[in-house]
């Protein structure tokens, strides 16, 4: 399927790894222009590297970093039709998962909410106006399935993650009559880097349970979390549907959250 995105301009957070490593592949492939942001570049986006690809060092806890991610599209590619929020997840200094509310004080919460909720509000805040003088665009916010699972463990990200459901759902009503589309992908768990590193999550689970990293990931992860799949969703699930949402091909699609999850929500 053509997705019609041959000389779009995007942005892409979080772009050096996981998911948003995948959406920026995938947006490439499809011909579009891509500035590509995270705190440090790495050897697989790298490789990628070409004429419509510029990457942006930035760290989305300073303020102005988004709205400077955001004007170095219109500097190096003349405007902006998607933006993608998708970096997230613990900010510098913070460790996930927790254990109880009361694991977080004050300062873990507004990192949380600064990583996971204000950057991307910043981000949106720039975008719109770029998008509004091209006509419109298409704006897709990673969310995360923990935004509609309420849990004691990471209390503080999943509410930072509803913030953004629920934004993604205003932005689209106020802004969608102009021709800007804003979309929520949730992710359940992916193999990602914080579930595969050295000392990342499914090692604290097999240190805890006595296993190896990968039959955490293979089997008691997704037997904890009753996915209907079996297994871990790979960054490039979540990145197709991602590169769906940007799309023209999705034209009427908006205010729309999509699990991409392993069946991990199961509520209606």
């Amino acid at each position: 399927m053509d997705l019609q995105l041959s000389g779009r301009v995007a942005v892409v957070t979080g772009a050096s790894k996981g998911i948003g490593l995948a959406v920026t592949r995938t947006l490439l492939a499809e011909g579009a222009r891509v500035v590509a942001s995270s705190r440090r570049t790495s050897p697989e986006l790298d490789a990628l590297a070409g004429p419509d690809l510029v990457h942006v060092a930035a760290d989305l806890m300073a303020p102005d970093a988004p709205g400077e991610i955001v004007a170095r599209a219109a500097e190096a590619f003349g405007g902006l039709d998607i933006l993608v929020n998708n970096a997230g997840g613990p900010p510098p200094g913070v460790t996930l998962p927790r254990g109880s509310f009361l694991d977080a004080g004050d300062e873990e919460w507004r990192a949380m909410f600064e990583f996971n909720l204000f950057s991307a509000v910043r981000a949106v805040r720039a975008a719109i106006p770029l998008m509004l003088e091209r006509g419109g665009g298409a704006i897709v916010n990673v969310s995360s399935g923990n935004a509609r699972q309420p849990s004691p463990m990471n209390v503080d990200y999943s509410a930072a993650k509803a913030g953004l459901t629920n934004l993604t759902k205003v932005l689209s009503a106020e802004f969608g009559p102009r021709g800007i589309r804003v979309n929520t992908v949730s992710p359940g768990p992916v193999r990602t880097a914080w579930w595969t590193d050295e000392g990342g999550v499914a090692d604290m689970f097999a240190a805890q349970a006595g296993t190896s990293r990968d039959a955490v990931m293979d089997e008691l992860a997704p037997g904890m979390m009753n996915l209907t799949t079996g297994r871990l969703a790979g960054p490039q699930e979540v990145a197709d549907v991602i590169a769906l949402l940007a799309s023209p091909r999705s034209a009427n699609t908006t205010g729309a959250d999509f699990a991409v999850d392993s069946g991990f929500l199961k509520e209606i």
